[in-house]
């Protein structure tokens, strides 16, 4: 969903530190809404007009992706889980992938919880992802709030102090994080696509449960 700038000031100039935190809370659920610009736009406003303060506006945003991630983390555990249980097979995920998804999540769900704050598809779905594939969730509140406080002293502070200068850099920044997920990602489904029998039989054992074949 894309807001004119014009209207995302008159919502800054009206609602203040509130529309901030519900417009990167309710990204941050996974909804596709624009938190970041919001979070930049808010920044630049503090730093020109000074009626809002940066420090509240990094605080407030900080807390908007931790309350919203955690929300899209419960409705990734106990909607997006069933659905899956039930589901999944139509869609070739039987029990033993549900098993690996939920192993790998928690080897190396940390790091994509974390650095998903700062990629544009994961900031919406990472805490989801989390949810569904049952990653615990204190440490899932560990490195969510972890990424969610960087990426709001970054993006905040480097708003304010570089003005309108910062969409071109963040511009720039997305694409070469964007470039390098997806040749991270396509290397990661390249790999589990070669060792997937061996990674599933790993993950059963690790639950010690009995995993269908499905």
């Amino acid at each position: 969903m894309q807001f004119a700038q014009s209207t995302l000031l008159e919502l800054l100039a009206s609602y203040g530190y509130v529309a901030v935190f519900f417009f990167i809370a309710i990204e941050s659920t996974g909804i596709p809404f624009p938190g970041e610009t919001m979070l930049i736009t808010a920044s630049i406003y503090a730093g020109h007009t000074h009626r809002l303060s940066i420090i509240l506006v990094i605080a407030v945003a900080a807390a908007g992706a931790i309350i919203g991630d955690n929300l899209g983390f419960g409705v990734g555990r106990w909607g997006g889980y069933r659905l899956l249980r039930r589901y999944g097979r139509f869609i070739r995920l039987h029990e033993r992938r549900l098993k690996l998804g939920q192993y790998l999540f928690l080897q190396h769900g940390g790091k994509v919880v974390f650095f998903g704050r700062f990629v544009s598809i994961l900031r919406t779905y990472a805490a989801f992802l989390a949810g569904t594939n049952r990653m615990p969730w204190r440490r899932f509140l560990v490195f969510n709030a972890a990424g969610g406080i960087l990426w709001a002293i970054l993006y905040g502070t480097g708003a304010y102090v570089l003005g309108t200068q910062i969409h071109n850099l963040s511009r720039t920044a997305a694409i070469v994080v964007g470039i390098l997920a997806v040749i991270a990602i396509a290397a990661f489904f390249l790999f589990l696509r070669r060792n997937e029998e061996k990674l599933m039989a790993r993950a059963c054992g690790y639950f010690g449960r009995r995993c269908f074949t499905g």
